[in-house]
């Protein structure tokens, strides 16, 4: 039987607003599913949505965990040993710095599309024509799309065969209200993911705080935060 194939959407935004803070990927959200897809024997495509270089979040590595406004409160600086595994992977580092942009993959040749997080999908994510094609095409095939944190901003232009919105009517998780205001960003993200998401017809789900939780809805899973990854 041949390995599903899993493809990985990384933001290509890297600042925080107008604040002058940098932003990207929360990496412990890609590198968590990332390693457990390829340990369980998937074969996993990483791709960016413009191409090039994949911006970290710099307090989701290990030198400035627990430094200013991230996806963690600063009094949970831990960085877990998937992040550690990541940077240390010669092959995965190499995708990163030069990942293909997602207009160069074919989506038809993915069994599932997987979004992971960090603050910049709320700017690029959120407002991709072609990923928004892509997820809900995808989902309309009865494929696996998954995402987690704030990597459910990529889901909020997506729409079915019908003209609706993906997860109208549907089981849905991301980052919530509460925990944006714990970290200090409400003020500074272009909108709240669990209001748009609410907008939407989405039946918004979520855990305690900082806790894992997620939820899956038929072929679509979603994340509350990084813990939950």
């Amino acid at each position: 039987m041949p390995a599903s194939k899993v493809l990985v959407v990384a933001t290509s935004h890297d600042q925080m607003g107008s604040t002058g803070h940098r932003t990207g990927v929360w990496l412990e959200e890609l590198a968590t599913p990332y390693y457990a897809l390829l340990d369980g024997g998937a074969d996993v495509t990483l791709v960016s949505i413009k191409g090039g270089a994949i911006p970290w979040d710099p307090r989701s590595l290990p030198v400035e965990a627990g430094e200013g406004p991230g996806e963690k409160p600063e009094e949970q600086p831990e960085v877990p040993a998937s992040v550690h595994r990541f940077l240390a992977d010669e092959k995965a580092m190499a995708t990163a710095r030069n990942s293909p942009a997602l207009a160069s993959v074919d989506p038809g040749s993915f069994d599932a599309v997987f979004l992971p997080g960090g603050h910049g999908p709320m700017w690029d994510a959120a407002n991709d024509e072609t990923l928004a094609r892509i997820v809900g095409t995808m989902a309309d095939q009865g494929k696996v799309v998954a995402a987690v944190c704030h990597g459910p901003a990529g889901l909020v232009k997506a729409k079915r065969q019908d003209g609706r919105s993906l997860v109208d009517g549907r089981r849905v998780s991301a980052f919530t209200n509460t925990e944006e205001e714990a970290v200090g960003l409400t003020a500074v993200v272009p909108f709240l993911l669990e209001d748009r998401l609410k907008e939407l017809g989405g039946r918004f789900e979520r855990g305690p705080d900082w806790q894992p939780f997620a939820a899956q809805d038929g072929n679509l899973i979603t994340g509350q935060n990084p813990q939950s990854s």
